[in-house]
């Protein structure tokens, strides 16, 4: 058997990294390797990793000699930056320019780039339909990967730019699940309105990356985004109903007042629900669940996610 390939994943201990890693080990004759990129070697997650069968090395984003130690040798990597351990746009935009120069180093054949669409090309900071967050952003976590695409555009590195949705896992850990009122009702709160939000499990972001490499050089140089489902926060709500065996209603609310919400970080996801609500149309284009499907046969929907997951969503 010829040689396999390597693929070095970063943030393989993370949600779309770990995905990927995984996909790649339970593929042995698939003709690619993982290398998994982690801060610790020594975590439990990192153990895992290696138990599967992928190689497991320490690298940090924040220094370039160590992503180039990181990448010797390799075929492609699968780049992704981890904006919710730190809050800052401009922290992600230096990670990802280090990641395009240690790629270009290394002579990569096919890096994938996760990224967001820079919001500020949709609504200008000029704009007051939605408020400026620190000066220079509308959605910080989006606008910081968009304007990083430059890098990877500019390096030369055949790159595809992979565009994730919504994390459905999101209702779990980031607290966006429904929530008890004093009613003792339970309502799922968005300010999406009736439009249609892709979103997905972490998992199959993963195995959609795997099918990108799978394809060659299919997708270089090409947007691709990935979606188990689009829908309306009214059918989210519908389908925890039904998972949850107990009524979860639709509480759906104008940004201003989701973003006066209060919690931290409360106005840039207030400004990124009133995104995904006045540009449903490219956004959900993009993110197209066909593409998802041929590229991830293990695809889930909603309902397939929950059925896995509905018990760990936090009701307090």
């Amino acid at each position: 058997m010829a040689e396999r390939k390597i693929i070095t994943v970063f943030g393989a201990t993370g949600a779309q990294g770990g995905g990927l890693v995984r996909a790649i080990c339970a593929d042995p004759a698939g003709g690619f390797a993982a290398r998994a990129v982690t801060r610790d070697v020594n975590s439990q997650k990192a153990k895992a990793l290696a138990a599967l069968g992928a190689e497991v090395v320490a690298a940090n984003v924040d220094d370039e000699a160590s992503i180039r130690r990181a990448l010797e040798g390799a075929y492609g990597a699968y780049f992704v930056t981890f904006f919710w351990d730190h809050f800052s746009a401009e922290k992600e935009i230096a990670e990802a320019r280090s990641m395009a120069s240690a790629a270009q180093a290394a002579g990569l054949r096919h890096a994938i780039w996760s990224t967001l669409e820079d919001v500020r090309t949709y609504v200008p900071l000029s704009d007051p339909s939605m408020p400026n967050l620190h000066g220079k952003y509308k959605v910080p976590h989006f606008d910081g990967k968009g304007e990083a695409d430059a890098f990877f555009r500019e390096s030369g590195v055949p790159t595809t730019y992979l565009h994730a949705s919504f994390y459905w896992e999101n209702l779990i850990y980031f607290g966006a699940g429904p929530k008890r009122f004093p009613d003792g009702k339970l309502y799922f709160t968005l300010c999406t309105g009736d439009a249609k939000m892709a979103g997905v499990g972490a998992e199959d972001i993963g195995r959609f990356a795997y099918g990108i490499f799978k394809a060659g050089g299919t997708y270089v140089g090409k947007k691709v985004g990935v979606a188990g489902e689009h829908l309306t926060g009214a059918q989210m709500a519908a389908a925890m109903t039904r998972a949850l065996g107990e009524e979860v209603r639709y509480n759906s609310l104008t940004p201003d007042a989701y973003r006066a919400l209060g919690f931290p970080g409360a106005d840039e996801l207030g400004n990124m629900f009133q995104f995904y609500r006045d540009f449903e149309g490219p956004l959900n284009q993009l993110r197209d669940v066909g593409l998802s499907r041929a590229l991830d046969p293990q695809l889930q929907s909603f309902d397939a996610w929950l059925a896995a997951n509905a018990k760990k969503i936090p009701l307090a």
